[in-house]
């Protein structure tokens, strides 16, 4: 009989509890983090754009690229410090973005700011680390990561959109074009319905659709509203979702590379369009789609609609308090607004195909079933939810690119197919999440 030596089972004992101390994670999170951005930095330096650090270098000290998503990032972290604190916070930031807006205004640079939030966030997590202590401490770098993991997603994000372009010299909007005729072109007739309603409601909806990273730091504020009085978080809140949909949507950018009808059948093509048809008319493209050879700047973002993913997780987490109790009627309505208005800007604009929508709906159900009640486990219910939802999506991306005359040459059965498959996902998540009375003790965790 063998019996493994004392030393080497404390030894293993040990170096296991200590990869799974906090400060432990924590440290190997900044250091992958880091790496990559100094990765992405490198292959943007060497391919000719502005990477991930450069970007955030302008943010401290130029021209900050985005005015809200420094301020998003700021009040999400504000979230884990005192209201007297919050309010020395937002005033630092106030004050700093005022003298950086004035230094721009004299030397003839437009109007921006960003500068302020992103400073005092970094300041924030520096004096947390060093002067604060236990679960103040705790609470304020928690909230500070998660700030800072926003601004630094729309980095990476922007990154990866050169990619895309950078590795497909073509892309498949033909094909998306013959499987849309399933869901009869939404795109195109959208897109008429907004030039008839006029510049006030394309205005309302392009506000819509670029401040999505500001309706979910409203709705994670509130979800988040008690950490600092309580000392408990939730189990699982929008912020999760919003990030883990920003990981692994975007990798099918590279496999199912697609433009848009605005790029690809339309205005802004850049000589590169099959010609100006959306929304007026539809292309004629037959029974022999191909890959369309296009630019190397314009990205290849179209499949899934992450816009669309990300909406639906901000509706969905604002149908119930992280308690299961019902959200206030303001939130409520307040989701479906945004989610509706999103939904008509993708379309709208040209950015999206009908069929995008429905990808980005089935990933955004399947993500979140595997996130959300993470005190539940991994019973029978979220796994059929998670695999279930994992085959339809890869379905409809397998029928998108290999159906799509068929798609097209039958478009009642395969539209049904199409809302069908749609419908049996939204149906179980409900079931799956909803339909059942919550557990309303196991919703939060304390740290």
């Amino acid at each position: 009989m063998l019996v493994e030596h004392p030393r080497a089972a404390s030894g293993g004992a040990t170096l296991g509890s200590r990869l799974r101390e906090p400060g432990t994670l924590a440290a190997l999170a900044v250091s992958a983090v880091l790496a990559l951005l100094i990765g992405l930095q490198i292959a943007a330096s060497i391919s000719g754009f502005e990477g991930p650090l450069a970007s955030l270098a302008r943010d401290y000290i130029g021209t900050p690229k985005s005015m809200s998503v420094p301020w998003a990032g700021l009040v999400l972290a504000l979230v884990g410090v005192s209201a007297r604190r919050r309010v020395f916070a937002v005033s630092a930031a106030i004050g700093i973005d005022a003298v950086f807006v004035a230094l721009r205004l004299l030397d003839g640079k437009p109007f921006t700011v960003g500068n302020g939030p992103t400073i005092v966030l970094t300041a924030l997590v520096l004096i947390a680390a060093v002067r604060w202590h236990g679960r103040e401490r705790t609470d304020a770098l928690k909230a500070a990561a998660l700030g800072a993991l926003l601004i630094l997603a729309t980095k990476v994000g922007d990154v990866w959109l050169h990619v895309t372009s950078a590795v497909h010299p073509t892309v498949l909007d033909e094909y998306l074009l013959l499987a849309d005729h399933a869901l009869g072109d939404p795109s195109w007739v959208v897109g008429r319905v907004l030039e008839v309603l006029g510049p006030e409601v394309y205005a309302v909806l392009h506000w819509v659709y670029i401040e999505l990273p500001v309706a979910a730091i409203v709705v994670a504020v509130w979800q988040l509203r008690g950490v600092v009085t309580t000392g408990v978080w939730p189990s699982h809140y929008l912020v999760r979702t919003f990030l883990v949909l920003g990981l692994v949507g975007p990798l099918f950018y590279v496999l199912f590379p697609v433009v848009g009808p605005m790029f690809a059948f339309g205005a802004d093509g850049n000589g590169f369009q099959l010609g100006n048809f959306w929304p007026s008319a539809l292309p004629p493209i037959g029974q022999s789609p191909a890959p369309l050879p296009f630019d190397e700047f314009t990205p290849r973002n179209c499949m899934p609609s992450m816009h669309t993913a990300w909406a639906l997780s901000l509706f969905i987490h604002t149908r119930r308090d992280v308690d299961g109790t019902r959200a206030p009627a303001w939130l409520r309505w307040g989701g479906a607004f945004w989610l509706a208005a999103t939904v008509a800007a993708t379309l709208g604009f040209g950015y999206h195909y009908g069929v995008d929508l429905v990808a980005g709906v089935v990933l955004c159900l399947t993500v979140e079933s595997a996130l959300r009640a993470p005190e539940r486990g991994w019973d029978a219910a979220r796994i059929r939810m998670v695999v279930g939802g994992s085959a339809v999506f890869a379905g409809l991306l397998f029928g998108y690119r290999y159906l799509a005359v068929e798609m097209a040459q039958y478009p009642v059965l395969a539209g049904a197919v199409v809302i069908g498959l749609l419908a049996a996902v939204a149906v179980a998540f409900h079931l799956t999440w909803f339909a059942a009375a919550p557990d309303r003790t196991a919703a939060v965790v304390r740290v």
